[in-house]
């Protein structure tokens, strides 16, 4: 699945069926249908990868990090720190 649509709008934002959301190029398993919650951001939000090496993070700037997948590298947006539901949650 890709995560950013630019030029209309993000066919999974507002999909809450259950299942595993992977990466659109490997398929590598990304993140859970149980970590994702509603948010005002334009593409899906979810709370915590599914695998601990699901994907792979650096910073890009104080409290954001870009994330890709943690198999081939393909870009998936960004981690905001403590911009989850919750106090001290993360926002993917």
């Amino acid at each position: 699945m890709s995560f950013c649509s630019f030029f209309g709008g993000e066919v999974f934002k507002d999909h809450f069926q259950p299942g595993i959301y992977v990466c659109a190029k490997c398929g590598h398993e990304l993140f859970s249908s149980r970590a994702k919650y509603e948010h005002s951001s334009p593409w899906p939000a979810f709370t915590e990868t599914l695998h601990g090496d699901s994907v792979a993070k650096r910073e890009e700037r104080p409290g954001a990090l870009k994330v890709t997948c943690g198999k081939c590298g393909n870009g998936l947006g960004h981690e905001f720190l403590n911009d989850g539901p919750k106090r001290g949650q993360s926002r993917f």
